[in-house]
C-alpha cells in the first residue's frame, strides 16, 4: 500500500492528540473521522445487527464515512467489555460492503499495551524507531492529561461564565496549539498560557450552587455527540458539572485505584463487575461523600456491565437519600426527551434545595 491514509473512530476532542501521535510517528496520511451526525448514525444503524449496543453503530457509522473519505488504514483502540471484541464483526460487515482497506485493533493483543501499540504502529511505518516512539507517546499522554485537566475545570465552570462562549472559543485555541507542539517544552509552555486565560474567564458563580456528577459507560460519557450534549444542556441551567471518566482515568487512574475504588464501594460491591460498573459506584459514593446534589448514570442501550450496576446504584443511592436518575441512549433516542428530563431533574433539586432550608 502505497498511499496509506489513517482513520480512527471520533470521540470528543481526542482525535486532536490521537492525529498527533500517528502523524509523528509514520509517513500516513491521518483523516480522523467527521465529528458524528444524523448520517453517521443511519449508516451505522443500517449495518449494524438490531440489538447492538450503541457504541457500536456510532463507530461503524465513523468507519464507513472514512473510508468514502479516503481511508484504507482503520484504527480501533479496544475496551474493557464487548466493545474490545467488535472491530472482528465491523471488519466483515465492512468487506461484505465492497471496502479495501486494512484493519488493526489494540484488542488483539493488549489493549492497554504499550509494546502492542508499538507493533501496531510498526505495521504502518516498519522503521519506527523505540526511542521515538517512548518520546512522542509520552508527550501525547501529556496533551490528554493536560486537556483532561482543563475539561474538568470547564465543566465545573462553564454554566456560570459572564461572556457566553469564552470557554470555547480559547479551548479551540488550546486544542490548535497542542496540535501544533513539536516538543514537549512547547506543549508545557502552551498548557500553563492557556491555563491562566482559563482561569482569567470571568465567572457569576454562588458559592453553594447546584452540583451534578456523572457516571456511567465510557463511550457514551465521553462522546458529547451520543449523550446529546448532557453537559452542556446542564450548563446552561447554572449546573456545575463533575465527570471521572476521560482517557486520563481509562489509561492510568484506573489500574492505581482500582483497589482504592473496591474499598469506597465495599459496602455495597465486593468484586469487579466487568468493564467501569464497579468504578461508577465507587465514583457515586464519592460524590455522595463530596455533598453533591444528583448523580446522573448514563449508558447505551443493553450495556451489561452498567445494567447490573444500576440496582446497586439505586440501593446506595437511596441509602444516602440522593437524587439518582438513569439515562439510557440508543439511536432512536429523543433529543428533546432528554432535555425534558433534564429539565424536570434541576427542577427537584432546586425543589429539594429550598425544602432542606
Amino acid at each position: 500500500m502505497n498511499n496509506k491514509v489513517v482513520s480512527f473512530p471520533h470521540l470528543s476532542n481526542y482525535d486532536v492528540p490521537i492525529k498527533y501521535l500517528i502523524e509523528k510517528l509514520t509517513d500516513a496520511k491521518v483523516i480522523p473521522s467527521p465529528s458524528i451526525t444524523k448520517k453517521t448514525i443511519e449508516l451505522g444503524s443500517k449495518y449494524s445487527p438490531d440489538y447492538v449496543c450503541m457504541p457500536f453503530k456510532y463507530t461503524l457509522g465513523n468507519y464507513i464515512e472514512s473510508l468514502d473519505n479516503g481511508a484504507n488504514i482503520l484504527i480501533q483502540a479496544g475496551g474493557g467489555c464487548r466493545f474490545g471484541y467488535y472491530f472482528e464483526l465491523q471488519k466483515k460487515i465492512l468487506e461484505d460492503l465492497g471496502y479495501k482497506f486494512e484493519f488493526y485493533s489494540l484488542s488483539d493483543n493488549d489493549v492497554n499495551g504499550i509494546g502492542s501499540m508499538y507493533n501496531m504502529l510498526r505495521k504502518i511505518n516498519p522503521n519506527l524507531k523505540k526511542i521515538k516512539y517512548l518520546y512522542y507517546l509520552v508527550l501525547t499522554f501529556l496533551m490528554i492529561n493536560y486537556m483532561d485537566k482543563i475539561d474538568m475545570y470547564i465543566r465545573k465552570n462553564i454554566g456560570f461564565e459572564i461572556k457566553k462562549g469564552s470557554f470555547e472559543r480559547i479551548k479551540k485555541g488550546m486544542l490548535n496549539s497542542f496540535y501544533k507542539s513539536n516538543n514537549i517544552f512547547t506543549l508545557i509552555k502552551n498548557y500553563y498560557k492557556y491555563k491562566r486565560k482559563f482561569k482569567n474567564i470571568k465567572l457569576d458563580k454562588p458559592k453553594n450552587c447546584i452540583k451534578v456528577g456523572i457516571i456511567g459507560e465510557l463511550y457514551t460519557s465521553m462522546e458529547e455527540n451520543a449523550n446529546y450534549f448532557i453537559e452542556k444542556e446542564l450548563s446552561n441551567m447554572n449546573i456545575e458539572v463533575t465527570r471521572y471518566t476521560n482517557v486520563t482515568f481509562l489509561l492510568v487512574t484506573k489500574r492505581f485505584k482500582e483497589k482504592y475504588y473496591l474499598w469506597k464501594a465495599r459496602k455495597y460491591c465486593k468484586y469487579s463487575m466487568g468493564s467501569d460498573a464497579m468504578e461508577n459506584i465507587s465514583r457515586a459514593k464519592i460524590l455522595i461523600d463530596k455533598g453533591y446534589d444528583g448523580i446522573i448514570h448514563i449508558k447505551p442501550f443493553g450495556c451489561t456491565p452498567e445494567i447490573g450496576a444500576m440496582k446497586v446504584l439505586e440501593k446506595l443511592c437511596t441509602n444516602e437519600k440522593i437524587p439518582l436518575m438513569f439515562l439510557t441512549f440508543d439511536t432512536n433516542t429523543s433529543e428533546l426527551g432528554i432535555k425534558t428530563r433534564l429539565e424536570a431533574f434541576n427542577d427537584m433539586l432546586i425543589m429539594r434545595r429550598n425544602n432542606e432550608k
